[in-house]
């Protein structure tokens, strides 16, 4: 599916209320592409319970999904977490980059995390390069470096940082 039909979905128009057009067919993009699409439920690597696109809400061990749930399902998410941030961080003050790298990371750590993190601190008192920066820091699950959590957080600085001095 491409992000044009993404953006189409009837569950999106929450999230382009929230980050806007650009900014949410941009999410359908990069964090699928990040989380990986496995149709049952599984433990990640912190052994949370996890199916679809790295949802964890209401998961139940053995049950199978549809694309089309998964879809749903991460409609709702993608939403639910720009909603989080934007409680502990003004999106409108964001670039489209921003939001995403941003949103992606709650995404993957939580909203509280997120909240409570020097990412947000940092974007909130202005400095927009140091936020962007400190979404490296956020590469471990129980305090071992993760090739693939270095690659995304790499990524999604590359997206907070786009246009910074």
């Amino acid at each position: 599916m491409n992000t044009t039909d993404s953006a189409r979905r009837p569950g999106q128009r929450g999230l382009v209320a929230l980050v806007g057009a650009a900014a949410a067919a941009a999410l359908l993009a990069f964090t699928p592409a990040r989380e990986g699409r496995v149709l049952h439920t599984y433990r990640d690597l912190g052994g949370v319970l996890t199916y679809c696109d790295g949802a964890t809400e209401s998961a139940a061990w053995g049950r199978s999904y549809t694309p089309a749930e998964c879809d749903a399902q991460l409609d709702r998410d993608l939403e639910r977490h720009a909603a989080g941030i934007a409680a502990c961080l003004p999106l409108a003050r964001l670039s489209d980059g921003q939001k995403v790298a941003f949103v992606d990371a709650a995404y993957n750590i939580g909203v509280a995390a997120f909240c409570g993190s020097s990412m947000a601190r940092l974007a909130r008192a202005g400095d927009m390069a140091g936020a962007c920066d400190a979404l490296l820091l956020w590469n471990k699950v129980g305090g071992r470096e993760i090739a693939g959590l270095t690659r995304r957080r790499q990524a999604e600085r590359a997206l907070c940082r786009k246009g910074l001095p």
